[in-house]
């Protein structure tokens, strides 16, 4: 038979559990939003790295009719 006071160590355990744990996922999501947003800039260096590329090789294509009108 469990006693109010075993019962109440149990509790204090469970929480000192759940708070370590909450603590680490906290820190696990801090690393992953730093990954997330050093991937942003990336992804946003590379989109204008694209685009100007694109309007440099767009003005090469003379916009002339087919020979056949």
């Amino acid at each position: 038979m469990t006693t109010p006071d075993d019962r109440l160590t149990t509790l204090e355990i469970s929480a000192a559990e759940q708070e370590k744990t909450i603590e680490e996922l906290s820190g696990q999501i801090a690393e992953q939003w730093k990954v997330i947003e050093r991937m942003e800039r990336k992804l946003a260096a590379l989109a204008d790295r694209f685009l100007a590329l694109e309007e440099q090789s767009a003005a090469d294509v003379p916009v002339t009719k087919p020979p056949h009108w």
